[in-house]
């Protein structure tokens, strides 16, 4: 579908140059003279690099639209991620790589989105937060439970995420698994 490129928004999705792009920021900008442009920031979809691209207001350019679907995570062999689509159980293997670093916080049975173009899989969002228990983690020294320091401990995953001082081992905790991040206790 074609749309000026005034009105590309961030997580847009365009053809540009015979690659999907996605827009990482676009500014729209008035020189003292002339038409204003468009000063687009967009990021390759398939090798992540980046580029600045100058639109003038009326250019119009290709916005894609992405297939997303819900998909269930079945389980990992090696660097192979195997999902089963909602409806149609249909199974599709996903490399660790496509996924990153999310990979680790993946759960049997989780439901995730997988984003798709034409039958090619470009990537796949996990829930915001997972829950887990805490594993490993170094005991309360006294006193430290009053200052803002973190503590380093271990996840039934394998990760480390730092967390407050009073969280001991067994404890669940809610992680980002955007960043490996802790949120808060788990409230079970």
């Amino acid at each position: 579908m074609k749309v000026n490129a005034i009105t590309l928004r961030a997580g847009n999705v365009i053809e540009y140059n015979g690659k999907l792009c996605v827009v990482v920021k676009n500014e729209i900008s008035s020189p003292g003279k002339g038409a204003s442009v468009a000063q687009v920031e967009m990021r390759d979809i398939l090798t992540g690099n980046k580029d600045n691209v100058r639109f003038r207001t009326q250019e119009t350019v290709e916005r894609i639209r992405l297939d997303q679907e819900n998909y269930q995570f079945l389980f990992a062999e090696g660097d192979e991620y195997t999902f089963m689509h909602q409806e149609n159980y249909e199974q599709v293997a996903i490399s660790k790589e496509l996924i990153g670093s999310p990979a680790a916080y993946l759960q049997e049975g989780m439901i995730v989105e997988i984003e798709s173009y034409e039958g090619q899989t470009l990537g796949v969002t996990l829930p915001a937060n997972v829950t887990l228990e805490i594993v490993e983690a170094e005991p309360v020294v006294k006193g430290q439970t009053a200052t803002t320091s973190y503590k380093p401990a271990v996840l039934e995953n394998g990760t480390k995420v730092m967390v407050p001082p009073h969280i001991e081992s067994g404890t669940r905790i809610v992680v980002k698994t955007e960043d490996g991040s802790y949120v808060e206790r788990a409230k079970d």
